[in-house]
């Protein structure tokens, strides 16, 4: 399955115009939250119609810049896996919208406590699924690559990391810190940060019953 993800969109229509023909071939097209910035149904509707014109095989969750009718529109259409668990083409994939609370409000903010149990709530979706498995999360997680916004602050989320430790999926991919753009590797667990959208980059990733191609590319 070719695989790309696309994060903090923050409604910048023209980035995914530029990006666009890449989407075309892909199997799947994942976005890793704030598709917004800090909008509402007509906003993300934007985003999701503009990303349609390219590829239709979307699944998303939200950040912590949209605001809660963002959530609610992405699952009216099916396309969201914030707190989910789904099985496509023989890959288990778990979504987590939102983030830990910021310094600055954002409407779309969770306790450790409730992303631990929005996260078990996804993988319960899955019931006794063993195959392999992805999960796309907005809110990275703790001590990191992908978490840092400088040299020794980590603003992860420890729920997060626990999940990775104990289920060990193929690749996290994550958004929300700008400044944590790169792939980092939590035991057997991949994580990738391509920053946000328009500044240039995209994760592109193969995956069969495991990962043969990951990459952080620049349309």
């Amino acid at each position: 399955m070719k695989i790309i993800t696309l994060t903090d969109i923050h409604g910048h229509l023209e980035a995914i115009e530029h990006v666009g023909q890449i989407l075309v071939s892909a199997d799947l097209i994942l976005l890793s939250g704030d598709l917004t910035h800090f909008g509402k149904e007509k906003e993300v509707r934007k985003v999701i119609d503009t990303i349609k014109n390219y590829n239709q095989q979307i699944l998303t969750v939200p950040g912590n810049c949209d605001h809660p009718q963002v959530e609610s529109y992405l699952h009216q259409y099916q396309i969201s896996l914030h707190g989910r668990g789904i099985i496509l083409n023989g890959l288990g994939i778990i979504g987590l919208g939102g983030s830990l609370p910021c310094p600055g409000h954002t409407p779309n903010e969770f306790t450790e406590q409730q992303l631990a149990l929005l996260l078990e709530h996804g993988r319960s979706g899955l019931q006794d699924w063993d195959g392999p498995l992805i999960l796309i999360a907005h809110q990275p997680p703790i001590n990191t690559l992908n978490d840092r916004v400088a040299e020794n602050l980590h603003v992860g989320s420890k729920s997060v990391r626990t999940f990775i430790e104990l289920h060990q999926p193929l690749i996290c991919f994550t958004g929300h810190i700008h400044e944590g753009v790169g792939i980092d590797i939590l035991g057997q667990t991949r994580i990738v940060n391509p920053g946000p959208l328009r500044n240039g980059g995209y994760t592109f990733a193969e995956i069969e019953e495991t990962v043969t191609t990951l990459e952080i590319r620049e349309f």
